[in-house]
């Protein structure tokens, strides 16, 4: 259980630490409220990584929450871990990329690595 319990903690780490960095950046450039459309603009990149973070982090803490509290076996146990790091790799590649039209193999890596596991995990809650 505690690497369920490390793994949901350290999602809702990435979604309020992405919230407060959305937050921050609205302080310091003085824009309270939307962002520009330009996908290099930091705020835009910085708001779409909250907000991809906040789609698919609940989801993933409640399938690793449930497996967790079930006696997952060692190999569950690296599913969780990887679909965290998947995610934290998915916010790099938006946050550290150029431009959101760009591909980013940390942001390609992140979102396969999130699609895959959260299958494997969904799929062993039904299983």
């Amino acid at each position: 259980m505690k690497v369920a319990v490390w793994c949901t903690g350290l999602l809702g780490l990435l979604v309020f630490g992405l919230g407060l960095a959305v937050s921050a950046t609205r302080g310091s450039t003085g824009r309270n409220f939307g962002y520009t459309a330009d996908p290099t603009d930091r705020l835009h990149k910085l708001v779409r990584a909250h907000g991809n973070a906040t789609e698919y982090a609940p989801m993933l803490a409640v399938l690793i929450l449930y497996l967790g509290a079930h006696n997952p076996g060692t190999w569950l146990m690296w599913t969780f871990a990887i679909a965290t790091i998947c995610r934290y790799l998915h916010a790099l590649g938006m946050i550290l990329s150029k431009s959101l039209d760009a591909a980013d193999p940390l942001r390609f890596v992140g979102a396969l690595g999130t699609y895959i596991t959260g299958l494997i995990l969904a799929f062993a809650v039904v299983a």
